[in-house]
């Protein structure tokens, strides 16, 4: 692809992506060695107990674990999210004029000059902070084979700043990423579902040419929103009143997976972890321990909404069940139909009284 037509170097973001984010904290290859050995065994130990409390089960060999560093977290998520992109390019290209004397698609003047590398740049910044911070994922791989992803170094550098038992921190995030694992491979629909409905989402909000100065107002008239307490981030600025309700579908359902990988990994939790109530009080201690500039980058990109998905979620998952059991939550997984809508996330009652009349 050019240069002159929008594009994002992929490479160029893969390489800046692991120079910013690091290696994470100073640790002997023993170390390591034991850090990986031991988050294997996690996972391992993990997918019985969380099959039992959820009473959901997983087709035999379905989505592997793969126990990976910083670099590994940012080539999966590259690949799964240029998957997501290259529509949304196809479809700022094809709104391009063809070029003089040629066919084709034109350069996009107000973005083409930034250039593939500067776009790379900053996608490699923001995934390099993505990096330093995720402890675990479920890789949807829109194009590829999913799997479950548990980033060791992340993983390491947290134990040690909360001073917790390190076995039984490991099997926690482990109990909660199997959750996910669980999730999306016992619900065969699950994962499509929620491809396409970030993909299609993604593409609608991008803009065409003729479109992009309007957008460029919007943002400066609207851009202090994203700051504010309890906003889903920068993309919000730019979006419809169909667009937000769409935002917030998508919203609920992954406050949805949140939350009761949240509820299952601490029911699970306190027959096979013994600190389990102590590792969740210093964890939601380190939650709203954030610092300032912490906290405004994370509200920017949406990340302190996403924060509120698991206190959300979790109570909806806990009202659900104490109304009709954790068979009848499981209802919840039959189709998309069944799925809460941002309004029945609110108002847990009211998926109850739709799905179990």
């Amino acid at each position: 692809m050019s240069d002159s037509m929008i594009s994002i170097d992929w490479d160029f973001a893969r390489a800046s992506a692991q120079r910013l984010a690091g290696s994470g904290p100073k640790v002997s290859s023993q170390e390591a060695a034991e850090a990986v050995a031991d988050l294997r065994a996690a996972a391992a130990a993990a997918h019985d107990p969380v099959a039992e409390t959820s009473r959901m089960h997983s087709p035999a060999g379905s989505a592997p674990v793969l126990i990976v560093d910083r670099g590994g977290w940012t080539e999966a998520n590259l690949s799964s999210m240029r998957a997501l992109m290259d529509p949304v390019i196809e479809k700022i290209q094809s709104g391009m004029p063809s070029k003089a004397g040629g066919s084709g698609p034109a350069p996009i003047p107000a973005i083409a000059g930034l250039g593939g590398k500067i776009a790379g740049a900053e996608l490699g910044a923001l995934l390099a902070f993505l990096a330093s911070k995720i402890l675990g994922q479920y890789d949807l791989a829109p194009n590829g084979r999913p799997r479950l992803l548990l980033v060791a170094p992340n993983i390491v550098h947290t134990e040690r700043e909360m001073d917790v038992v390190p076995r039984d921190f490991r099997r926690w995030v482990a109990m909660h990423e199997e959750t996910h694992r669980v999730q999306f491979t016992a619900v065969p629909w699950l994962r499509e579902h929620m491809i396409t409905a970030t993909r299609d989402l993604a593409v609608d909000l991008a803009p065409t040419p003729n479109e992009l100065a309007d957008r460029m107002a919007q943002l400066a008239k609207q851009l202090p929103g994203a700051f504010k307490e309890g906003s889903t981030g920068l993309a919000e600025v730019f979006m419809t009143a169909e667009q937000k309700a769409r935002v917030a579908d998508i919203t609920a359902v992954m406050s949805l997976l949140e939350g009761h990988a949240d509820v299952v990994m601490d029911d699970v939790g306190p027959a096979i972890i013994p600190t389990v109530a102590h590792i969740r009080e210093k964890f939601t201690q380190r939650r709203a321990g954030l610092n300032q500039a912490d906290r405004l980058l994370r509200r920017l990109l949406g990340l302190e909404a996403k924060m509120r998905q698991y206190a959300d979620g979790a109570v909806f998952v806990r009202a659900v069940v104490d109304k009709v059991g954790i068979d009848g939550f499981n209802a919840v997984w039959t189709s998309p139909e069944t799925l809460p809508s941002a309004a029945e996330m609110a108002n847990p009652a009211a998926w109850v009284s739709r799905v179990h009349g």
